[in-house]
């Protein structure tokens, strides 16, 4: 079992999620086709619940963030009841092998965390 926590503040991720180069390393196509249809204050903030969540479960599998798994294999999609789900793909998969992956994001003013439990 492992738990990881990530917080940020939104305003580290605005200069980063203007580059593509960011983008495309760090969230899936679905991810980055979603961000794309929300205004920019929106856009942000999802960006940024998503990369922290992220972040939380590399920790939680007790990966770094350029430790053999690519953020953009770690998929975050809602839920039909709004919650956060996880899809992981390619290494995510592998290194999680048969675990399960929770999570939760918050948000609070320009503050974002997420925490991740693997079981």
């Amino acid at each position: 079992m492992g738990v990881g926590l990530d917080v940020l503040e939104r305003d580290e991720l605005a200069c980063l999620v203007t580059r593509h180069w960011f983008l495309r390393y760090c969230y899936a196509p679905e991810e980055i086709q979603q961000a794309q249809n929300l205004g920019p204050e929106r856009r942000l903030e999802y960006l940024a619940g998503r990369f922290a969540a992220k972040e939380a479960i590399l920790k939680a599998l007790g990966k770094g963030l350029f430790q053999g798994i690519a953020p953009r294999n770690i998929h975050i999609e809602r839920a039909d009841d709004g919650s956060p789900h996880v899809e992981l793909r390619a290494e995510a998969a592998e290194a999680a092998s048969d675990q399960t992956v929770r999570i939760s994001i918050t948000h609070k003013n320009n503050v974002v965390a997420a925490v991740a439990l693997v079981s």
